[in-house]
């Protein structure tokens, strides 16, 4: 079975910064498509950032120069460095993850379906 164990989340002041961490277990980051989601309440969840097997990144428009996503194959974990926070990126952030190759150009959509496995998520909350 995959899982996924999100942490590093919590409260930080505008303009903060907090740097997420996913370790999976059941599949390995080097070979697998991996994202990270949020969603707050009363929304729909949203595709932050996005990492493929062959390095290839994707972000959404509001994060871009201010979230980085990388993994680390050695250890096998996944995340997500995010600086200059606002308030409106206050969420819960989940890791996901698929087995798939996921191409171009639907690897820049995000499509959740895309990812079958998800965390529990941590929370993020700018004030």
């Amino acid at each position: 079975d995959v899982q996924l164990v999100e942490s590093g989340g919590g409260s930080v002041q505008t303009g903060g910064s907090l740097r997420l961490s996913c370790a999976p277990s059941g599949l390995s980051v080097s070979d697998s498509s991996m994202a990270w989601f949020r969603q707050s309440p009363g929304k729909e969840p949203e595709g932050v950032a996005a990492i493929r097997r062959d390095d290839l990144t994707a972000y959404t428009n509001s994060v871009k120069g201010r979230f980085t996503i990388s993994k680390d194959n050695a250890e096998n974990s996944l995340f997500l460095q995010m600086s200059n926070l606002k308030p409106e990126d206050t969420a819960m952030y989940y890791c996901a993850a698929s087995h798939s190759f996921i191409l171009t150009p639907r690897f820049y959509r995000f499509e959740s379906s895309d990812y079958p496995y998800r965390g529990q998520g941590t929370q993020v909350t700018v004030s």
